[in-house]
């Protein structure tokens, strides 16, 4: 992942999904950047759809993926 220096973070370990998709949702209001963290299982395939939702690109790699990070861009 390039540049997750300057995203903002959003932490949602410990919270089941919807939350940390909401969380993501809120702080891609005003960031361009965000890094999120989670480790509900069902947070990759909630990250994918509202992204894919709002046209954002989502960026991964094995090591981070497993992780539960997604670095998302407008």
């Amino acid at each position: 992942m390039k540049n997750k220096a300057s995203a903002l973070v959003v932490d949602a370990r410990g919270m089941r999904c919807p939350w940390p998709a909401l969380r993501l949702a809120r702080a891609m209001r005003d960031a361009t950047e965000v890094l999120l963290i989670a480790d509900d299982l069902q947070a990759g395939r909630e990250v994918a759809a509202l992204a894919d939702e709002h046209d954002w690109s989502v960026e991964t790699d094995a090591a981070t993926a497993d992780e539960g990070r997604w670095l998302v861009r407008r």
